[in-house]
């Protein structure tokens, strides 16, 4: 989605002094209700027994801005709420327009009662090349940006984003922008088409001087379904956020896809021949990890197939599954503006049992960077009846490299595919190296299984620049238009290595 080019362009302003300034108005707060924990739960439930009734729009003048026009148009961080306190935490909010065709309502809560943000255009700058817009009781703000002091006393940085329907956005300290979580996705990659859900208001929860952590609320509403969220959100090194999450049902839905995230894969070195690009891998993250409710450790490679794919690993109470950034040296990808090298894993964490269902990746063919062509999420087997609730509780991690550790698995550093001049594929899957590792390579056993074809039956090699093995094999796709392979390093009769998992495609 072009939303990540926004996002970018507004993160150069996202650090400033903790200090007001005179002569800033401030975000200023309108009419006090009553809330507590039930308040959000309460609005869901009751809103999913009523019709589905999408939001105004804002002006058209403000619709139609161009990508160039809403970067002329920026929050003065002067104005956040809880600037000039002891508060721990800032909260910037987010001009209205371009991507963003709606408002949004946010609320400070403090000793129960909770006080909307009024739209006010004092609290934003701009340059004399942002156009004339018009001003009604539409207008409000497109979503918020929380930002801490993450490493500088007196320097608030941003460390997540919450803006466009359902998504947001969060990093470790030191990292930049990447991948996407949502608060739910429905029928992604359905022929009908996809239905995207919107945080239509949000509670901001005040801290106490000194906490480590902030909660928001969030009220979801679709023509599907509604639901209430709460996040409870500590930044640092890896940023957590516990998310608890109740939907209600307004019809039955059969395609509901839990803990989304979504990111953006162009291409590497299993299909480097596709893109002319100076550079040897553009993608915000390049595997699908999943901890499986057997104890399974999978790795699946992304890819950016010519046709749509969709691919599901069936499970039973998973333990958890995320999208990784595993390359993490300048030169994997020798971008100076992009910084993929920099970009966050993010991994979900199930808090409860979420019985049986799919980790469901879907794949969508992107020819440009700036797509989104990603998705990840879990997809219980069961549907939601119409008039019922599903509720979900689930750690979110964000960071280098979340995912838990587990005692035996290798994990894959990096997988490679290219063609061979006396014809056919060579592939080849780099491991790290660890102590288990014996000496001598030949007491391995390579597990390699393929759905179609002829392959060798594999090599195992120490890479002198890792110290780890690295399995290479030759197939021959023969009349096969995709094939999905299996490989695994094992030792002892005991597995060694994650499964590495991959979908081959022609093109």
């Amino acid at each position: 989605m072009l939303r990540r080019d926004v996002l970018k362009s507004l993160a150069a302003l996202a650090a400033v002094p903790a200090a007001g300034f005179a002569g800033e108005p401030g975000l200023q707060l309108g009419d006090a209700l009553p809330f507590d924990g039930d308040t959000v739960r309460a609005t869901a439930k009751a809103l999913a027994t009523q019709e589905y009734q999408p939001r105004p729009l804002i002006p058209e003048s403000w619709r139609n801005l161009s990508y160039d026009q809403y970067r002329k148009i920026w929050f003065d961080g002067r104005n956040a709420v809880w600037e000039d306190t002891d508060k721990p935490q800032r909260v910037d909010v987010l001009a209205p327009g371009l991507y963003f065709p709606q408002a949004v309502e946010i609320n400070v809560v403090e000793n129960g009662m909770a006080r909307p943000l009024a739209f006010d255009m004092a609290v934003f700058d701009s340059t004399d090349k942002f156009p004339d817009v018009e001003i009604d009781a539409t207008l409000g703000y497109s979503g918020l940006r929380l930002r801490a002091e993450l490493e500088n006393t007196g320097i608030f940085q941003e460390y997540a984003v919450f803006q466009g329907a359902s998504y947001f956005r969060g990093i470790g300290t030191d990292e930049t922008y990447g991948l996407s979580a949502r608060g739910l996705a429905l029928k992604t990659g359905d022929p009908m088409g996809e239905e995207f859900p919107d945080f239509t208001r949000f509670w901001m929860e005040t801290p106490a001087a000194g906490a480590g952590a902030v909660v928001l609320h969030a009220l979801l509403d679709s023509p599907s379904c509604t639901g209430a969220y709460r996040f409870e959100i500590a930044p640092g090194d890896t940023l957590r956020m516990s998310v608890s999450a109740e939907i209600f049902a307004r019809t039955e839905i059969t395609h509901v896809g839990i803990a989304p995230l979504t990111s953006m894969f162009l291409f590497d070195e299993t299909m480097r021949q596709r893109f002319d690009d100076f550079r040897p891998a553009v993608h915000d993250n390049d595997g699908l990890l999943i901890h499986n409710g057997a104890g399974e450790v999978i790795w699946r490679p992304l890819a950016n197939p010519l046709t749509l794919q969709i691919s599901a690993f069936s499970d039973n109470n998973p333990r958890g599954f995320g999208l990784m950034q595993r390359p993490r040296k300048f030169s994997d990808y020798a971008d100076l503006e992009a910084l993929y090298h920099a970009r966050p894993s993010a991994w979900i964490t199930p808090q409860e049992d979420w019985g049986p269902g799919a980790v469901t990746l879907v794949e969508i063919p992107a020819d440009l960077e700036i797509y989104d062509n990603i998705v990840a999420y879990w997809r219980p087997s069961a549907p939601i009846a119409a008039g019922q609730s599903h509720k979900m509780n689930y750690l979110l991690d964000w960071g280098d490299d979340p995912a838990p550790q587990v005692d035996t698995p290798l994990r894959v550093l990096g997988t490679a595919i290219g063609g061979r001049p006396e014809g056919g594929k060579i592939v080849t899957i780099d491991f790290e190296d660890a102590a288990l590792v014996p000496q001598d390579l030949d007491q391995l056993e390579i597990v390699l299984r393929s759905s179609a074809g002829t392959l060798t039956r594999g090599l195992v090699q120490r890479n002198p620049e890792t110290n780890g093995p690295r399995l290479a094999f030759t197939f021959e796709p023969e009349d096969a238009r995709y094939i999905e392979f299996r490989a695994q390093l094992r030792l002892n009769n005991a597995p060694l290595s994650e499964v590495w998992l991959y979908r081959w495609t022609t093109g």
